[in-house]
């Protein structure tokens, strides 16, 4: 039974199993694509998430502690230079895990485990789907021409003039910003 269990043991002993996370998340970093079972899989996306999340601050220290984990100093390099920066504004959900069938030998659920932002298949899509609606045309809409915007808006100025003293102030001094402007010119 595995009551209390959290970590996935894989059938492997802890070294074993350490040594096999390091090696395929520096396979993930490296390749940005690998093929493995489902389970080594779901387990690889736990253990490499906060790798990633790690690495979007480049700090001696992040680099140290993502050092201890991968044991591979060309693949940290990469990860903190290439992979960090194309990650940087997406808050989490590095990986994604695809589903791929059964292996023929024996059985085993097989699946390919990829880095999100490294696919350009799923970012074509994504950026065709972005349409906007828009509102269609009905009979009840007034169409509105320039002359008769001028002649409400003439309307609309004299009557402003006429009924109080402030708004006048407003346009001479909007009067004598033109006339500085077109000094300036």
């Amino acid at each position: 039974m595995r009551h209390n269990n959290k970590t996935k043991s894989l059938g492997r002993k802890a070294g074993h199993r350490r040594a096999l996370m390091a090696n395929l998340a520096s396979s993930l970093i490296e390749h940005k694509r690998i093929n493995t079972t489902l389970a080594k899989g779901k387990v690889l996306r736990t253990y490499v998430e906060p790798l990633l999340t790690k690495s979007k601050s480049d700090t001696t220290h992040s680099r140290r502690v993502v050092f201890s984990y991968l044991q591979n100093k060309e693949v940290v390099a990469e990860l903190f230079r290439d992979v960090a920066p194309k990650i940087a504004d997406r808050p989490g959900g590095y990986t994604r895990v695809i589903k791929t069938g059964t292996r023929k030998g024996d059985g085993a659920e097989m699946c390919m485990i990829e880095l999100v932002d490294y696919n350009e298949i799923y970012g074509a899509e994504a950026k065709k789907k972005t349409t906007r609606r828009r509102r269609k045309k009905s009979d009840d809409d007034v169409t509105v021409t320039p002359e008769a915007k001028t002649a409400v808006v003439e309307d609309a100025e004299v009557v402003e003039e006429t009924k109080t003293a402030p708004e006048v102030k407003v346009e001479e001094a909007k009067d004598e910003v033109k006339v500085e402007g077109k000094d300036k010119d």
